[in-house]
């Protein structure tokens, strides 16, 4: 079972669905389109739609559609897949997207923060461990940084590549 988190704590009633052959969106539930999708039908953002991207899709090709888009869903293959970082640093820096990005697939609890820093808003957990940790508000404790963040992140003097979280 998937469960979304946010840092206001875990959504309940989140419409948002990633179809598989196992998994169709029911009455009340909105789908995160493919990019394949949205770029062959220009169905992104028709009623603000929600997109969703594997790790070889290329964010720039939703420029046409950011305005329109409420949510892109980022894809976490496996544990080791770091393109979903480089997506969400593109799609908030380079791109200025301002709606929802939500992490979906291998989403455990020790990256949660780092993904946080790029620019991620919500997350499909399904791993028990984070899900138990993000319930008991136990986030990873990761205070300084060597690269820039999405987020506002204050030098604390003597290195200037190096980050203090304000997370």
């Amino acid at each position: 079972m998937t469960t979304i988190w946010k840092e206001t704590g875990f959504i309940e009633d989140d419409p948002w669905v990633v179809e598989t052959e196992d998994r169709k969106a029911g009455e009340g539930e909105r789908v995160l389109l493919p990019l394949a999708e949205v770029l062959e039908n220009g169905r992104a953002g028709d009623e603000g739609g929600g997109v969703v991207l594997g790790p070889f899709d290329d964010p720039t090709r939703l420029k046409p559609y950011l305005d329109r888009i409420e949510i892109i869903a980022l894809t976490f293959k496996a544990f080791s897949d770091g393109r979903a970082f480089s997506q969400a640093t593109l799609l908030r820096e380079r791109l200025g997207y301002k709606g929802e990005l939500r992490a979906v697939g291998d989403v455990l609890i020790d990256p949660l923060v780092l993904m946080l820093r790029c620019g991620f808003d919500s997350f499909a957990v399904t791993n028990a461990t984070a899900i138990n940790r993000l319930k008991d508000g136990r986030l990873p404790a990761v205070n300084r940084h060597y690269q820039p963040s999405v987020r506002n992140a204050a030098a604390p003097g003597g290195y200037s590549w190096r980050r203090v979280a304000k997370i």
